[in-house]
């Protein structure tokens, strides 16, 4: 799903936000830290007991598991030069052992994704690849 670029600059990153939505549809975005292992996004805290206390671990693990994922930075200033990759997936919680040591994390599996300034684009301004099945 994801170039070897992509890949690259995804297992480069530590930070991202995560939007997920309540059961009534409320959304929340929050900046979180993370792990790419080339398959899937592993979100997780050093805290165990405050993050199965943040929302976005209560609307996965309450059932909403439609989630997008945004990692993104500044290449330059000057040029400017933003780039990044979204991401929209289907999170589960489950136990892993990563970044954050052993314990519940947020696992997200990707269907669609999108990039920018991470390669030359092919065609205009933004590349995209699967969609949803």
């Amino acid at each position: 799903m994801f170039s070897q670029a992509e890949i690259d600059y995804l297992k480069a990153q530590r930070l991202a936000r995560i939007a997920t939505a309540s059961a009534k549809g409320v959304p929340e975005v929050s900046p979180v830290g993370f792990e790419f292992d080339g398959e899937y996004f592993w979100i997780g805290s050093h805290s165990q007991d405050i993050f199965t206390r943040t929302r976005r671990y209560r609307n996965i693990a309450n059932g909403n598991d439609k989630v997008s994922i945004v990692v993104d930075d500044l290449a330059s200033v000057n040029p400017w030069r933003p780039r990044g990759i979204k991401v929209s997936g289907i999170a589960e919680v489950t136990e892993h052992n990563g970044m954050f040591g052993d314990g519940k994390y947020i696992r997200v599996t990707p269907k669609v994704t999108a990039s920018w300034g991470i390669e030359p684009p092919k065609e205009g301004r933004w590349t995209s690849s699967k969609k949803w099945k």
